[in-house]
């Protein structure tokens, strides 16, 4: 049977964090710099951290109003910097464990202000003394992750969100780090699952983890590609070297010591589509028809904001070499 998947250019609200505060410059720039879709970082309204609910609530229908206003698709809501400071699905005490949940159901809540089709990113960092403790401690703290999951996945079905999803980091403190590692948790995570059903968030930069002993097929961006794309609703695109996770845009100073072939990229997927039914996480999980290939940058802090916009409307000219007007429609 014939299928196809749409591919969609979008960009990860992180640009915007610590710079612009309101929501209409969120999406104005959005559409400005070339973007069609755009992914709300928590960064931007933190659900304990940016006022009260009612606040929160305000500037997520400001942000909605402002992206209709300049055309702009909110795709979805991710995860900032914040959650990526604090050991928390997977910490050895309930308490921290039961804030974290908190804090991700007040997340969801102001995508559904949105109207956003998802919600993910990283929600914790496992603690050193379990991952440097033997195999079955860190076993142990991956196996609260997953429990947890099942709760969050019952809280997304009730806020109507149509999914959630993890996205796969660097070391072995970021589980899942490796492409088995992702095939798993997939496969935990919705088996079983009476929730909204669990993807997987891509980041080609995420492939960094020789310095943790990590070799073999997890090191490359495009074998996870290849092997999980069906499953990524979201992956965000950086320009970097294979040894990090620098997040710089994809301009002609960084495309010539960057490492991410954005051919490769396109190609990995088409592939990974066409044949996504040898995937053993296809039998728990249907894959997607539409994909958001999502810039994510994160400018350092003595970046102009000038240099930043500029950047970031050159990465756009260069991406839509693959993706004419924002979409590409790949079919099998």
């Amino acid at each position: 049977m014939s299928r196809s998947v749409k591919l969609h250019l979008g960009i990860n609200g992180s640009f915007c964090a610590r710079r612009w505060e309101q929501p209409e410059n969120w999406m104005r720039l959005t559409s400005e710099l070339g973007y069609g879709s755009h992914e709300l970082c928590t960064d931007l309204i933190d659900p304990f951290f940016a006022g009260d609910r009612d606040f929160q609530r305000q500037q997520a229908r400001a942000a909605k109003s402002a992206a209709d206003t300049h055309g702009v698709t909110v795709c979805g809501v991710s995860t900032g910097m914040v959650t990526e400071c604090f050991h928390g699905l997977s910490h050895t005490d309930p308490l921290p464990r039961q804030r974290v949940v908190d804090w991700i159901a007040g997340a969801m809540d102001i995508a559904t202000q949105l109207g956003a089709r998802w919600f993910g990113g990283r929600w914790d960092v496992i603690p050193s003394e379990a991952v440097e403790a033997g195999e079955e401690k860190y076993k142990d703290a991956v196996r609260r992750q997953h429990e947890i999951w099942r709760d969050i996945t019952q809280i997304a079905r009730d806020k109507g969100l149509a999914r959630v999803y993890q996205e796969q980091g660097c070391t072995p403190s970021e589980a899942p780090c490796t492409i088995k590692q992702a095939e798993e948790f997939l496969i935990q995570t919705n088996r079983k699952n009476n929730g909204s059903p669990v993807y997987l968030g891509i980041n080609v930069g995420h492939m960094a983890g020789m310095h943790y002993g990590l070799e073999g097929r997890s090191l490359s961006y495009t074998e996870w590609l290849q092997t999980l794309a069906p499953f990524a609703p979201v992956i965000h695109l950086q320009q970097t070297t294979p040894d990090a996770s620098h997040y710089w845009p994809f301009t002609e100073a960084y495309n010539k010591i960057g490492h991410v072939d954005v051919a490769q990229v396109v190609e990995a997927i088409r592939y990974a589509h066409d044949h996504y039914e040898q995937s053993w996480v296809s039998e728990v999980l249907e894959p997607v028809d539409e994909c958001w290939l999502v810039v994510q940058t994160r400018p350092e802090a003595t970046k102009t904001e000038t240099t930043i916009l500029d950047e970031l409307r050159e990465t756009a000219e260069y991406l839509k070499q693959w993706l004419p007007d924002g979409v590409l429609e790949l079919s099998f």
